[in-house]
């Protein structure tokens, strides 16, 4: 039997998913039992939980800057991206059928652009530098009158890339002096709750946001829609969420998604105290182990995220070997998981095709230790030493030096 070390369970793949608030919990609980009645309804039981909708709207609005009706509760931050690609890109047809987006997106923005493609819309995928940036005048140079929707990440899932947002904002209400209908998207899944954001400073006309990521619960997620913005819902069915997404709300999630965004502001501060965690991290690898590369920009990323490059290794041999000592990291996406394919981040950003293979995403949260850093720390030298050793990589670039 091989042996696990339990004891030391480490979680650092928050950027995967986070670990519910106690407190979130405890005020979902009762909208499972007690106060379990459908929002749509008009009886007393109903309208306790639309006015708990409401509150929760209230909460995640006032976590990004938004007016209480901007916010759309949906089922995650998939659905709130493909809400706001297809919907626009279906509402706007009639004035231009071109997307700019970039090589940098999510899955869920990056798959839903190709399949507008063979719809014969025309999707330009911007290239990423390797900081991880996109840049201004690669989208000036491209922008048309055929162009109805940029859609940017703000910040990035694997390296914690943060964009130019309010750039491309200032640039998006810049062409809409002369034409209105150019439409400016970020998928924050990442970002909300981790930077301050305020929509309005940002200059974005739709925005995405997911709970679990923010230790809230799985399945429910929003999306920000500027106000004056029609949209083709995707969900033919009931009025809800003012015909914008049919469905009966899932109140007890919609209440945890309001209470994390509530502790998301509460600690929004504090959060970037992770960054010293990170740091101190980062220094401790760079010191133990050599033959690294820590990818993404510097200083312009999130401080919960680090992706390295482990040469001479594989990814995936890594992350099995880390979780039998109870750490748990990833080597990307997890919405990507399963895919034989390289990280599509990292190669965009120019890495070669081994230093993609031997990546790993390190994330951390509020809850992550400096305890759990250091265990960490004990293992990942001989962990890599280990696997380098069995590596014909390895052993061929050692004969060299011989």
């Amino acid at each position: 039997m091989i042996e696990t070390h339990l004891q030391s369970r480490v979680y650092l793949d928050n950027s995967a998913s986070t670990k519910i608030a106690p407190e979130v919990l405890e005020v979902m609980l009762p909208y499972f039992t007690e106060q379990f009645g459908n929002a749509s309804s008009i009886h007393s039981f109903g309208q306790q939980a639309k006015g708990a909708v409401d509150e929760a709207r209230r909460q995640v609005a006032s976590l990004i800057g938004a007016d209480f009706n901007e916010i759309i509760f949906l089922s995650g931050g998939t659905e709130a991206d493909n809400l706001a690609i297809r919907g626009i890109a279906e509402s706007y047809r009639s004035k231009g059928n071109h997307i700019i987006t970039s090589e940098f997106e999510h899955p869920a923005v990056r798959n839903t652009c190709l399949a507008f493609e063979k719809q014969g819309f025309r999707v330009t995928y911007l290239p990423i530098y390797e900081n991880g940036l996109v840049r201004i005048e690669d989208i000036k140079s491209v922008i048309t009158n055929d162009t109805i929707l940029i859609s940017i990440m703000h910040a990035n899932n694997e390296v914690g890339t943060i964009q130019p947002i309010e750039e491309i904002g200032a640039l998006v209400k810049e062409i809409r002096l002369e034409r209105k209908n150019l439409f400016f998207h970020t998928d924050a899944v990442q970002s909300v709750g981790k930077i301050p954001i305020d929509v309005k400073s940002l200059g974005v006309d739709l925005l995405s946001l997911s709970s679990h990521k923010i230790h809230g619960p799985k399945g429910i997620g929003a999306l920000y829609l500027r106000k004056g913005i029609r949209i083709t819902s995707q969900l033919t069915g009931g009025r809800h969420e003012r015909e914008r997404r049919a469905g009966t709300e899932n109140v007890p999630a919609i209440v945890g998604l309001g209470q994390s965004a509530e502790l998301a502001k509460e600690n929004l501060e504090k959060f970037q105290e992770i960054k010293s965690l990170r740091d101190y991290f980062e220094a401790g690898v760079a010191k133990l182990i050599p033959e690294i590369k820590f990818n993404g920009d510097k200083e312009h990323r999130l401080a919960n995220i680090s992706n390295i490059s482990f040469s001479y290794i594989e990814g995936e041999a890594l992350l099995i070997a880390l979780d039998l000592k109870g750490i748990a990291v990833s080597t990307g996406s997890a919405c990507s998981s399963g895919s034989t394919q390289p990280s599509p981040v990292l190669v965009a950003m120019g890495l070669s095709k081994e230093m993609v293979r031997g990546s790993i995403r390190f994330s951390f949260s509020r809850y992550t230790t400096k305890q759990e850093i250091d265990y960490v720390l004990s293992v990942l030298p001989e962990v890599v030493a280990r696997l380098r050793n069995v590596s014909p990589l390895y052993k061929q670039a050692m004969a060299k030096e011989k």
